[in-house]
């Protein structure tokens, strides 16, 4: 039913996939969509650009997500509007790269330690997988920065919070922009991966004071290699690694 897509902007494409299942009749109000982890499986690509994907159809009104229940094809007369935190701190550039690095200092730590006490073992098993993709792929741009959001996506779920999970899902889009800038400077991706090594370690001895130190050093390596990054051309250092 569905092809695996190629693009830097895989979620298009799935949101246009699905759509035109939508439009044509194959998928009917009421239908449930798979799960992001069947989604991701079946298109071919990470799990945070089906949600993104889903994210998108959901503002377009033809779909509903429901916690706990799943994703659901609506009947298409519903158009939700929802502001998005994305928005809301693209209007203040340049200090929304500050307002994005505080951001996430105020809220990710408590996060990480929610999630070393609530983990489960699908949730670490998914933070491992991430964490072995961007180990071999050091010099591949799109699949270090897709599995570096998976590897916070599952952070955010083991911490147990829907709320949780809508904020990352309204600064996605700003993270991996984030990350592209980190990945374009020497030595960054090296640097991010033993900060997501040491969390995931605390993570797995279900210690919430080790993981929230961790990822508060994380997200100050993150802050001084943006403000590196931003005196770089980063587009031009990802386009020309290889």
């Amino acid at each position: 039913m569905y092809k695996a897509v190629r693009t830097s902007r895989l979620y298009e494409q799935i949101v246009q996939q699905i759509e035109d299942s939508i439009l044509s009749g194959a998928l009917k109000a009421g239908e449930q969509l798979p799960s992001e982890r069947e989604l991701a499986t079946r298109f071919g690509v990470s799990r945070t650009a089906v949600r993104e994907a889903v994210k998108a159809l959901s503002e377009k009104g033809l779909v509903e997500a429901y916690s706990g229940r799943g994703t659901f094809i609506t009947d298409g007369t519903s158009q939700v509007m929802k502001q998005s935190l994305d928005r809301m701190i693209r209007i203040g550039q340049p200090e929304g790269s500050t307002d994005l690095a505080e951001l996430r200092e105020i809220f990710e730590p408590e996060v990480t330690a929610l999630a070393a006490l609530r983990v489960d073992e699908q949730q670490l098993a998914s933070m491992r997988d991430a964490v072995a993709i961007m180990d071999r792929s050091m010099q591949k741009p799109e699949a270090y920065i897709e599995a570096d959001l998976d590897f916070h996506l599952a952070l955010a779920e083991a911490a147990g919070n829907p709320l949780v999970l809508s904020l990352l899902d309204s600064i996605v889009a700003l993270l991996r922009e984030q990350r592209i800038g980190i990945f374009g400077l020497e030595g960054g991706p090296v640097r991010g991966q033993n900060h997501h090594k040491r969390i995931l370690e605390a993570i797995e001895q279900r210690n919430p004071t080790l993981a929230r130190e961790a990822m508060r050093a994380h997200l100050q390596q993150v802050r001084e290699d943006s403000r590196a990054a931003s005196t770089m051309d980063a587009p031009h250092s990802i386009a020309t690694a290889h």
